[in-house]
């Protein structure tokens, strides 16, 4: 990972000009292989401008970034920026009503089916402008960046009409403009079936999903194609339609799968080469297998199954001994996670579903990357993004260890401080 500037550059000659090089610092790298965590004690880093240039311990340091511009971390720890790998953080309203309708005992698919869920988001997000949008979401951007995020996947699906559903796009792509974050947009109008074509998914897929993907692409709104796939939402054959139409037009998929069932989502996913799989409360050693045959990623979102009450565990055992990669994401939403913390998510990780502390961390950092198809993210590495986080801690485990705590002392943003 993170060698595509290897043949542009002879990194231990060659000092890039201008350079930082960070020192006294205790690198969890989160490269595969070696020490836990990829840990280097007495390390530095050496950054040129939006690009790590080196990193690695600080007796090895090259001679040619030794009288690089120098930042003492006084041995504070260093990681990867963090990756938010599934979010819907762009909508318009909130659901503190549903919430309560939900502790006085109403399930998620009755509240859904009442026509509350995600349609009472829908109508707000339609409500809005994106203006709107922009300054709703813009606080609880700022929230997930104060706790070390760099990189952010954002969801459409709260419009589910053409024009609203590119709206959030816009919003979304608007972010990375007004704040110091790369955004990853995501195309997610197979999110449920409007009211206007209650009872008629397959033309909703026929009117509006499927020329809308045409209209985002050819706009430049899109990096990836993702569905809810349950018996609230579409089928296994509906979303296949989806994915059909994302491969023509050369994009990466991605599914809400196997949360409130399985229906053989993550295998659908998986025969797609796909990103990432999430949630996964209900998937089988047959989903497994296949989404661990296909290097697909699967997202773990503990806020989704705490704010539910779910009592379905993702089978944990079974996704580790069939080798697939976790990552770990807020699923910042109105209805179901309304969470903006990911160092939360990754505690409830551990707490909830038993993963350990260096899994979550490599589920917020190196697999999320995998998740949107980073290539330059998510490890520190030479030629990787200078996205880093530096924190106020001794051991990794503290990330994961600590509820309601933020240790952030310094977030590197391409290189920016």
């Amino acid at each position: 990972m993170c060698t595509h500037n290897a043949a542009k550059r002879e990194l231990f000659k060659v000092a890039p000009v201008p350079a930082t090089l960070l020192t006294n610092a205790r690198l969890a790298t989160m490269t595969e292989g070696g020490t836990p965590y990829g840990l280097i004690e007495n390390a530095a880093v050496a950054i040129e401008g939006e690009t790590i240039a080196w990193c690695g311990p600080h007796d090895d340091v090259p001679a040619a970034f030794k009288t690089a511009r120098t930042v003492d971390l006084d041995g504070r720890l260093v990681t990867p920026g963090l990756i938010d790998c599934h979010t819907h953080i762009v909508f318009g309203g909130d659901r503190a009503r549903e919430f309560e309708q939900r502790l006085e005992g109403a399930s998620y698919e009755e509240v859904a089916r009442a026509g509350g869920g995600i349609l009472s988001t829908v109508r707000d997000t339609r409500a809005a402008s994106e203006d709107a949008l922009l300054e709703q979401a813009l606080p609880r951007v700022d929230t997930l960046l104060r706790e070390g995020v760099t990189t952010l996947e954002i969801k459409s699906g709260y419009g589910l009409t053409i024009e609203d559903e590119l709206k959030m796009l816009r919003v979304a792509r608007r972010i990375a403009e007004v704040r110091p974050v790369r955004v990853r947009t995501t195309y997610l109008a197979a999110h449920t079936v409007p009211p206007e074509y209650e009872g008629r998914a397959d033309a909703y897929i026929d009117d509006v999903v499927l020329p809308g993907l045409d209209a985002a692409h050819e706009a430049g709104l899109v990096d990836a194609v993702d569905g809810f796939c349950e018996g609230i939402a579409f089928s296994t054959a509906q979303m296949a339609r989806v994915f059909d139409a994302a491969r023509k037009l050369g994009l990466p998929v991605k599914l809400h799968a196997e949360q409130l069932s399985n229906l053989g989502g993550s295998a659908l996913t998986a025969r797609y080469g796909g990103l990432s799989a999430d949630h996964l409360e209900y998937i089988d050693e047959s989903g497994a297998k296949a989404l661990a045959e296909a290097d697909t990623v699967g997202v773990l979102v503990p806020g989704a199954f705490y704010t539910l009450r779910e009592t379905r565990l993702p089978p944990l055992a079974v996704l580790r001994r069939e080798g697939v990669r976790l990552a770990v994401a807020t699923d910042c939403n109105p209805g179901t996670a309304p969470l903006t913390s990911l160092l939360l998510a990754m505690n409830m990780a551990a707490t909830l579903f038993r993963v350990t502390p260096e899994e979550a961390l490599a589920g917020t950092t190196r697999n999320a990357a995998r998740a949107l198809g980073l290539s330059d993210a998510g490890v520190i590495a030479a030629g990787c993004r200078a996205d880093l986080a530096v924190w106020d801690v001794r051991h990794p485990a503290e990330l994961t260890y600590r509820i309601g705590f933020n240790p952030l002392h310094t977030r590197v943003f391409a290189g920016d401080f």
